[in-house]
């Protein structure tokens, strides 16, 4: 399976807000129960609102501040993990410790093609500056909540991959 399919469906279905949504197209059924299940959480169709610019991947209201009550800036111990197939991402805000970890790590984020999620910005203008500390990456604001329930983290900035979750 493409790693980009896999990864837009892992943040289609770990970070509702994104607001990101595609069809589901079916290339062999070989029977089993539905996934539908699965799927339920996605959005429909983003609106105009959705898809302009400035509140790309912003929950439907199109609305900042946008926040992540279950992640707050701090150190965490890393580990290992099991998610073949993932596609690298990281977590940062819009703060000083994010900024400078963003900087040491922005050659091996670009070399691992990293998806980053800002979660804790307060506006699209602050989110803009938050994507000029690394141009060469694609980053996107998101409260990011479910993908810290699920993987058991609380602290960010972070770099996940198929791998590891670490600092």
């Amino acid at each position: 399976m493409n790693k980009h399919f896999c990864a837009a469906l892992l943040i289609c279905l770990t970070v509702p807000s994104l607001g990101i949504a595609s069809s589901l197209i079916v290339v062999d059924d070989r029977g089993g129960p539905s996934a539908l299940p699965y799927y339920q959480d996605l959005a429909p169709q983003p609106t105009p609102e959705q898809t302009d610019e400035k509140n790309l991947g912003v929950q439907s209201t199109g609305a900042f501040p946008v926040r992540s009550d279950r992640l707050t800036l701090g150190t965490m111990r890393g580990r290992v993990i099991n998610a073949p197939g993932l596609q690298p991402m990281f977590v940062i805000g819009d703060d000083s410790i994010s900024r400078m970890w963003l900087t040491r790590h922005e050659a091996r984020l670009q070399q691992l093609q990293a998806v980053g999620i800002v979660v804790n910005v307060a506006s699209a203008e602050r989110f803009a500056k938050v994507r000029g500390w690394a141009a060469g990456l694609e980053m996107m604001p998101a409260s990011a909540d479910d993908l810290a329930e699920r993987l058991g983290v609380s602290h960010y900035p972070l770099l996940i991959t198929a791998t590891t979750i670490q600092q």
